[in-house]
């Protein structure tokens, strides 16, 4: 017998990547603080189909590294991708993780490729010191 609560009204796609899943341990680690920041950004490169593309993407959670990026494109992990801020400045930025996926929108976690003072800069803010 099924359960009522079983039945899906409406389709709604969700996936966790259990690589990106952290502890408070291992986030504690991290190389920087995220702020709950959004970001409006430009992001070009190509798709799991080599299919190039440019479109505008929703950055959040930043921090000196990187940070989630939202986009409608099925990217796999490891792609170098180029971020465009809204000065103009471009980084090179590679996906390192699947955060989520709903609806044909995927959330990936992106590091800066270059640790350098452009990277550094790119989001226009300063950044508290993990101490």
């Amino acid at each position: 017998m099924i359960p009522k609560h079983s039945e899906h009204r409406h389709k709604t796609h969700h996936t966790h990547v259990a690589a990106s899943s952290m502890s408070r341990s291992q986030a504690s680690k991290r190389r920087s603080s995220r702020m709950q920041l959004n970001a409006s950004v430009g992001l070009s490169g190509e798709d799991k189909l080599k299919v190039s593309f440019t479109m505008p993407a929703k950055a959040t959670n930043l921090n000196r590294h990187g940070a989630a990026v939202q986009l409608s494109r099925d990217l796999p992990v490891g792609t170098v991708v180029t971020l465009k801020n809204q000065r103009g400045t471009q980084v090179s930025a590679r996906i390192v993780s699947v955060i989520a996926a709903v609806q044909g929108v995927s959330t990936y976690g992106v590091e800066f490729v270059d640790q350098d003072d452009k990277s550094r800069q790119f989001w226009g803010i300063t950044f508290p010191s993990n101490a």
